[in-house]
């Protein structure tokens, strides 16, 4: 099995795409402790050459990539579900095509915490890592939405929507499995499961800046964020959601 399996939902990323991975291939290889690893990127039905960048990257020994490809766009939330199925790693780092957090922000995450718990990238616990911010008004609406979060369904966590979090490896392929947003708000739903099966949820700082070209159109999608969110809240007040699974929460921290 692999140590590590990077996850990276893309659509129309074949600019942004390859710099990441070369940062990610870097920085594993020069990292004791990472690999082997396995790069898995989503083409969640890009209309440009987002697969044909993937595939042509070079790897070096211990790191291998998977290319999975949607016929058509299905969502972020619909990526990110295809590629923690097929991963096989003891840890699934997912995180952005545009790395927003940069790839070192890992052992950061691996630092907190247990090999049992969920590490949640944040924007919200120190604001001064934020090197690039977002615009005002995606700013408010963000931290809008959060303050929905943490009333309807997670409170606690400050930022659920940062595109970079460390799973265990076999809670996460479960959480995947009984995910079913599609859309922008499944971390939300990813997370809830977890704290629900008795997982810890452990939310850390990281830095981040904002990247133009966002692929979020805030009105459209805050909605539909919205609108998950409430249809979340409504499953889980009718009993509707996947049975409880147990998972060791495990002792110390998964990366020294």
């Amino acid at each position: 099995m692999d140590r590590l399996s990077v996850v990276i939902p893309a659509f129309n990323e074949e600019d942004r795409l390859p710099p990441t991975l070369a940062e990610i291939i870097r920085y594993l290889g020069a990292t004791p402790g990472w690999l082997p690893a396995e790069l898995i990127v989503v083409d969640d039905g890009s209309l440009d050459g987002t697969a044909d960048a993937a595939a042509s990257i070079t790897l070096p020994d211990g790191l291998a990539l998977e290319l999975i490809r949607h016929d058509r766009n299905r969502g972020k939330g619909a990526a990110a579900r295809s590629g923690m199925l097929r991963s096989r790693g003891d840890e699934i780092l997912l995180c952005d095509a545009d790395l927003s957090s940069p790839i070192e922000e890992l052992v950061v995450l691996a630092a907190h915490g247990s090999r049992g718990s969920v590490r949640i990238g944040s924007r919200a616990l120190d604001r001064s890592l934020i090197s690039t911010r977002q615009p005002s008004y995606r700013d408010l609406m963000g931290r809008t939405f959060n303050l929905a979060v943490r009333a309807l369904v997670l409170p606690g966590i400050h930022d659920t929507q940062c595109g970079f979090k460390l799973f265990p490896g076999e809670l996460g392929r479960a959480l995947a499995a009984a995910q079913r947003i599609d859309g922008f708000a499944f971390d939300v739903e990813l997370l809830f499961l977890a704290r629900r099966w008795g997982v810890p949820l452990v939310e850390v700082p990281v830095r981040w800046r904002h990247v133009e070209a966002s692929r979020v159109q805030p009105l459209l999608h805050a909605a539909q964020m919205l609108r998950d969110l409430l249809r979340l809240r409504l499953r889980a007040a009718a009993g509707r959601l996947p049975p409880a699974q147990r998972f060791p929460v495990g002792a110390g921290t998964s990366h020294g």
